[in-house]
């Protein structure tokens, strides 16, 4: 069943991820991945709320793991590091590593801490 909850979140989380990520890209004329920042700030922020509530294991498992777990994109975020520094943009490829980490982390603290003030 757990498995079953984690593909259905899954099967929503992607092509969401895929949609946002292009609506998102096509409002910037850089070469900075907004669209890839942006999804996993989003994600984490959601995720790290749905650490801090008391929900059953089948709600990680769907949103957490499922749906989270489709909707952010940490091999895609090294992807397209690399083809900045392939391309030649040094200063977007670190700030890219750089606003990704920082910002996941800072996304994930910010959701736990909106469930904490709603507990």
């Amino acid at each position: 069943m757990t498995v079953l909850l984690i593909v259905l979140g899954a099967a929503a989380g992607a092509p969401l991820r895929y949609l946002a990520d292009r609506a998102v890209q096509a409002r910037h004329d850089t070469v900075f991945p907004w669209g890839t920042f942006t999804v996993n700030v989003a994600g984490s922020a959601l995720l790290g709320f749905l650490a801090a509530v008391p929900a059953g294991n089948w709600v990680m498992a769907l949103a957490g793991t499922g749906f989270c777990g489709a909707l952010t994109t940490y091999s895609t975020l090294g992807y397209e590091t690399v083809r900045l520094v392939e391309e030649g943009a040094n200063f977007h490829a670190v700030a890219c590593v750089g606003a990704g980490i920082v910002g996941g982390l800072g996304a994930a603290y910010c959701g736990a801490a909106v469930a904490q003030a709603l507990i």
